[in-house]
């Protein structure tokens, strides 16, 4: 079966986010006189979104008293400065368009909330380009549920056997094996604190963006 869409994870995957999630955290810590974590203990937490980061900034889960306050001020800092430091992975821009020059359509399947998704892929200049921009809250279930990669499909216009869906979090390889997608973990993104890689039954696993050309060009 030819492969007509590609679909991405935003955070990790599409795009290098964390410097400004980071940022974001660290003045948020700043304010409490907290002292900030580390960038690179803080980096592999980024595919959890701002809970994964609220619990290692703030020792707080949700459900515990204060976690929503904490968060919601999180995210205040986060909207105010939302595409400063954020750009595309190495090898990202060149595998966009050679996807588009193919006819091949391309969008985002993440688990962040639409107010966010929408101002950083306007800010990469992407928006507009993308078949389909599929956030956490776009559908009733968030990833790993595989809802909002059908959703993605049906927006496409592509049947999920024609599509390949690329992540960097085992929650994305499960949405889009759940849904009936050919799933690529990219090994290149934060991949979290999950099961190693190699064990996340993707059927393929990618070390930078353009290695997906030279799986298209062997389908």
């Amino acid at each position: 079966m030819a492969i007509h869409a590609v679909l991405f994870d935003l955070d990790g995957t599409l795009a290098d986010t964390a410097p400004d999630l980071i940022a974001a955290l660290h003045r948020l810590c700043a304010e409490e006189g907290r002292p900030a974590p580390a960038y690179e203990t803080l980096r592999p937490q980024v595919s959890k979104g701002s809970r994964g980061l609220i619990e290692v900034g703030f020792g707080l889960r949700p459900g515990d008293p204060g976690f929503e306050a904490v968060t919601q001020r999180f995210l205040v800092h986060y909207a105010a400065a939302i595409c400063v430091d954020t750009v595309l992975f190495d090898g990202m821009a060149e595998l966009l368009a050679s996807l588009e020059e193919s006819g091949i359509a391309w969008g985002i399947v993440t688990n962040k909330p639409h107010r966010f998704t929408l101002p950083v892929m306007a800010g990469l200049g992407l928006a507009q380009r993308a078949a389909c921009l599929v956030s956490g809250d776009t559908c009733a279930h968030p990833k790993p549920h595989p809802a909002p990669v059908l959703h993605a499909c049906a927006l496409a216009g592509v049947a999920p056997d024609e599509a390949l869906y690329v992540g960097d979090d085992l929650r994305d390889i499960q949405a889009g094996q759940a849904a009936g997608l050919r799933s690529i973990a990219a090994a290149y993104g934060y991949l979290g604190d999950n099961l190693p890689i190699t064990d996340w039954q993707a059927d393929h696993i990618i070390e930078r963006p353009l290695d997906l050309l030279h799986l298209l060009n062997s389908h």
